[in-house]
C-alpha cells in the first residue's frame, strides 16, 4: 500500500500535509535586509539554495502571509537591491527561531533575537556577527509563482553573491569543516536536523575527473579547463 494524492485535487488522507517533509533536509536561508527607512530585518527561509557557482547566485523563496502580504525580506531586497545570507548553526538555533516570528516592518529582528550586528563591506546591510559564514548579495530578480490564497503565492528572490565571509575558526586544512560549523537544516513539520561529522560520508563520482569541477564549484579550475564553462556531470 502507498499514499497517492494529487495536490489541490485529492486529499492525502494524512493528519498533516506531507509535502515539505518529502523534500528534506533543506538549507536555511537566514536572510538579512535593510528597509529604505533604515530598519534592519532578519528572517529564516526554509526554501533556500545556491543556484550556480561562477559567478555564484543564491535564491530564497518567501511565501505571502495570512493576509496575502509579501514578506519584508522580499520588499527590502527589491527596494534596495541588496540582501545578505547568514549560515544558521546549532549554536544559533534559538536566535534563528526567534527571528522567524512575524513582526511589523518597524521591528528590528536582530534586537528581538539578541543578536550582535556586523556591518557588511560591499552592501548596506547588517550581518549576524556570530554566524561563521555569510554572503553579501546584490539583488538580481524575483520570480513570482502564483498560488492559492492566502499563503500559496511565493516570491523567488535571486541574488548574485558579491562577497563572502568565512570565520577561520571553522576551517580545517584550508577547507570548511562542517563539524565546526554545525549548520542546521529544515525538515518537515516543526523538525530540524544538524550536520555533524558522524552524519557525513564522502563519495566521488566515477568518470572523467575534469567534470567534477562543476560539482565541487571550483571556478578557478573550471576556467583552466574551458574558459569558465565548467559543467556538472551528466545525469
Amino acid at each position: 500500500m502507498s499514499v497517492f494524492y494529487e495536490p489541490g485535487k485529492t486529499d492525502h488522507g494524512l493528519p498533516r500535509d506531507p509535502f515539505k517533509s518529502c523534500v528534506t533536509p533543506r538549507p536555511i536561508g537566514w536572510i538579512s535586509t535593510r528597509s529604505k527607512n533604515g530598519v534592519d530585518n532578519l528572517a529564516p527561509y526554509s526554501q533556500f539554495n545556491n543556484l550556480t557557482f561562477d559567478p555564484p547566485y543564491v535564491m530564497f523563496a518567501a511565501n505571502t502571509d495570512l493576509n496575502e502580504n509579501r514578506k519584508d525580506s522580499t520588499i527590502n531586497a527589491e527596494a534596495t537591491g541588496e540582501f545578505c545570507w547568514n549560515v544558521a548553526t546549532w549554536k544559533l538555533r534559538e536566535a534563528v527561531n526567534a527571528s522567524a516570528e512575524w513582526f511589523s516592518p518597524e521591528v528590528d529582528e536582530f534586537a528581538r533575537a539578541g543578536l550582535e550586528k556586523q556591518p557588511a563591506r560591499t552592501v548596506n546591510v547588517s550581518l549576524v556577527k556570530a554566524s561563521p559564514i555569510k554572503f553579501e548579495c546584490k539583488y538580481y530578480n524575483t520570480l513570482r509563482l502564483p498560488g492559492n490564497p492566502p499563503m500559496g503565492t511565493v516570491d523567488v528572490v535571486i541574488g548574485k553573491v558579491v562577497a563572502i565571509h568565512i570565520d577561520e575558526a571553522v576551517l580545517t586544512e584550508g577547507m570548511i569543516d562542517l563539524d565546526k560549523v554545525r549548520p542546521i537544516a529544515r525538515c518537515g513539520y516543526h523538525q530540524y536536523s544538524v550536520v555533524r561529522k558522524d552524519t557525513m560520508f564522502e563519495m566521488v563520482i566515477p568518470g572523467d575527473p575534469k567534470q567534477l569541477v562543476g560539482l565541487e564549484g571550483n571556478s578557478a579550475r573550471a576556467k583552466e579547463l574551458g574558459g569558465g564553462h565548467g559543467a556538472e556531470p551528466s545525469k
